[in-house]
């Protein structure tokens, strides 16, 4: 059993899968017996000797914590001054802001709110926005299922998450709670005939002028479009890299509607900036790294940059609160609404989603938890999926 772990520690180390290294451990008896290593009694004598693990911890069973450990391992590959050769000088000690509530709170969450479609697939993260302390990731439902780590290398359309990006660039220029567009069927035309005509959810629009705010709340795409073009496509793509994005925007009307595909580090990193009253910081996941003897040799500095106007972004902030309020009930209702029973606190709250991709990042001052539901071949999703 010990000789299958190097093989894939993940996979058949008794701890993780018990099952599948009781499997892997049979096999490599049979190969024993079938070459005259052994012979058949030595091969029935190890299958029927208990198996007794020393040091495993029954609390903590998750499933999911090592898609953590392997956004710590990343990011100590990219850290100066430790050792390339540090397993054969006698190891580290990797201090790290994994918080073991919050990722059990993170991986409870995702198990109660998604069918038993083991193809479905989800990926999270919980941040420090005043900080920028990672303290929680999924990088998918069950590592022993899957090692690919979608917190840390896929990218997905982000639907309409990109908006608040936009309507804060939009309260920067001049806009208010009550700066009004008319929301109804709209075909966009460009030079050379080409034309654009985003459609709202359910095909469903005011046909009236509709208030910024009451744009947040429904995600009006055709508000959105109109504010995008208004600003000018610079002005949002400006905005969300000193918020945070890292990839490479392109100036299309469709951008605010979250057609981009972006990681969930960089999009949770961006609304971390909102929570943190416009000053941004970066997520990482290591606070520490000594050799065996205590000897510092990585200690992480706190950085952070004021990139946004903080009267703009708490009226931004307040807005988004009212993506969940009854009271904005009119021709459509508040796209989070259904969650309003389940919040005992106010947050800041956004939703996004495409025909394959849904979102859902709330946050207040102290937290920022973003989720990301969806299939890894971007198949359709279907409205049973998940709660």
């Amino acid at each position: 059993m010990i000789i299958n772990i190097p093989k894939s520690p993940n996979n058949y180390s008794p701890v993780n899968n018990f099952d599948k290294a009781k499997e892997r451990q049979k096999y490599v008896l049979r190969t024993l017996l079938e070459n005259e290593v052994i012979s058949q009694s030595e091969y029935n004598q190890a299958l029927d000797e208990e198996i007794v693990l020393y040091g495993k911890k029954e609390k903590i069973n998750l499933s999911t914590l090592m898609y953590y450990q392997d956004a710590v391992f990343k990011e100590l590959k990219t850290l100066r001054g430790i050792p390339s050769t540090y397993l054969e000088t006698g190891g580290l000690k990797i201090y790290t802001n994994l918080d073991i509530e919050a990722q059990t709170i993170l991986e409870e969450s995702v198990k109660k709110n998604i069918t038993n479609n083991e193809k479905i697939q989800a990926n999270g993260i919980m941040m420090d926005p005043n900080t920028g302390k990672v303290i929680a990731l999924l990088g998918g439902r069950d590592y022993s299922k899957s090692q690919y780590n979608r917190s840390l290398d896929s990218y997905r359309q982000v639907g309409s998450t990109m908006k608040p990006i936009l309507y804060y660039a939009a309260l920067e220029n001049g806009f208010t709670s009550s700066s009004a567009f008319l929301s109804e069927k709209t075909t966009f035309t460009f030079s050379e005939n080409n034309s654009y005509s985003p459609k709202n959810h359910s095909d469903v629009y005011g046909n009236k002028p509709i208030s910024l705010a009451s744009a947040i709340a429904y995600s009006d795409n055709v508000y959105a479009v109109k504010t995008h073009l208004f600003l000018g496509e610079e002005t949002m793509i400006d905005t969300a890299y000193k918020m945070g994005i890292k990839t490479k925007l392109e100036s299309i009307p469709s951008l605010p509607l979250g057609t981009v595909e972006l990681n969930i580090l960089e999009i949770t990193n961006a609304y971390a900036t909102l929570a943190n009253e416009g000053v941004r910081t970066e997520p990482y996941f290591i606070e520490k790294v000594t050799d065996m003897n205590g000897n510092i040799l990585y200690e992480h500095k706190h950085v952070e940059q004021e990139v946004l106007d903080s009267s703009q972004v708490f009226i931004l902030n307040e807005l988004l609160s009212l993506t969940y309020d009854y009271n904005m009930i009119d021709y459509s209702y508040p796209t989070n609404i259904s969650i309003n029973a389940l919040l005992s606190n106010k947050y800041a709250v956004k939703s996004g989603s495409t025909s394959t991709d849904n979102w859902m990042i709330g946050f207040n001052k102290n937290i920022v938890t973003s989720i990301w539901v969806g299939y890894d071949d971007s198949r359709e999703m279907a409205t049973n999926d998940y709660k």
